[in-house]
């Protein structure tokens, strides 16, 4: 262990520890790095997945920007990078605000035609109820006519227009419910879309990271209650950074939507497909067990292995072959999401070391 003084100062002070020191430094290193990338991550949670924002890429560049923390390059290097993802972090914060308060703005106009509607309607339904009383009046006054021919002249007329006014209501009525529903309708719709847009991931249109979440979360919470089988699919694309690095990133955006396209094509109308990040997608199976799942993962293996994919201005010749690894695992009595994940993760990553393009499940780990 070594021991120094400090400068100009007399023998008998306490030695520094340099070693600690060091340690203690390490340490603290380790840890503002874990808190810079966990606030990241949590930036990155905080983005919509808004088609018009461009969140995918900016979800992606904080990804990059996290990953290349911990790296060897020159601190000045990764200091130009974060500066410059900083100036983009507040510009993509002000865009989303700005998008939302527009959206908000759209939803407060169509409340607002809504509301003068039903205004407008009830001051019409005041004016005729009006019209009906002035008219209950004269009838009450034509009883005190003497001639019989006359009230009857008189009464006929009254009863025709009161018919007339309640016919030109009903025509009115009509038509205002009719405008009412178009606009309820519109707003339903544009509701849904608003809901949909949210938790879709902008490039594949297949379920983001959030909605995923929220639905496995809910899923086990329910099992709790009454347990049902429900299988857990985590799925990498192998070596995928070489073809971005080779092909560039919007090949590897292609090759995300084709992958896509694959697992839909492999999985029935309930089960869940998400992207769970980068190039790693999740399947969900409500009502499969373990069993069932690994044999869903080899269909996938088999599915995309025996594809091949061209990218633009690619000769057949060299058109591109894909392979999957998976883990799986299947939900456990008193199980939580984050345990579910969590094996099939390590399975996941069991695939990985023991050559890819396979299944492993959570048994395998054990």
């Amino acid at each position: 262990m070594l021991f120094a003084f400090r400068k100009n100062e007399p023998h008998t002070q306490k030695p520094v520890d340099w070693a600690s020191e060091y340690e203690c430094s390490e340490k603290r290193r380790e840890f503002l790095l874990s808190a810079t990338r966990t606030l990241l991550q949590c930036i990155r949670q905080f983005a919509l997945d808004i088609r018009e924002l461009n969140s995918f890429e900016f979800q992606t560049g904080l990804a990059e920007l996290a990953e290349s923390m911990g790296s060897e390059e020159k601190l000045s290097r990764i200091h130009a990078r974060f500066q410059g993802h900083a100036q983009g972090i507040g510009e993509f914060a002000e865009k989303q605000k700005n998008y939302l308060r527009e959206r908000e703005t759209e939803f407060k106009a169509i409340i607002d035609i809504l509301t003068k509607a039903m205004v407008a309607q009830d001051c019409e339904n005041r004016e005729f109820n009006r019209g009906i009383l002035e008219q209950s009046q004269r009838l009450e006054e034509m009883t005190r006519l003497d001639d019989i021919k006359r009230l009857k002249q008189t009464l006929l007329l009254e009863v025709e227009q009161l018919q007339a006014a309640v016919r030109e209501k009903e025509t009115r009525d009509s038509e205002t419910i009719e405008t009412l529903s178009r606009q309820v309708t519109t707003l339903n719709s544009e509701l849904k879309s608003v809901r949909n847009e949210s938790e879709r991931d902008g490039l594949t249109g297949v379920l983001n990271r959030r909605a995923f979440d929220r639905y496995i979360n809910d899923l086990v919470a329910r099992n709790t209650m009454k347990h049902q089988d429900v299988a857990l699919l985590m799925m990498d694309i192998d070596d995928f950074k070489r073809i971005n690095d080779t092909y560039g990133h919007q090949a590897g955006d292609r090759v995300l939507v084709s992958m896509a396209n694959k697992f839909r094509q492999a999985v029935r109308s309930d089960d869940l497909i998400a992207r769970y990040g980068g190039e790693e997608f999740a399947i969900i199976l409500p009502g499969a067990s373990l069993r069932n799942g690994i044999k869903k993962g080899k269909q996938i293996c088999d599915l995309v292995a025996s594809a091949r994919y061209l990218l633009e201005g690619m000769p057949p010749a060299d058109a591109l072959s894909l392979t999957m690894s998976i883990g799986v695992s299947a939900c456990q009595k008193g199980d939580s999401a984050t345990a579910l994940i969590c094996r099939a993760d390590k399975a996941l990553y069991l695939a990985k070391c023991s050559g890819k393009n396979r299944v492993r499940s959570e048994k395998d780990c054990t």
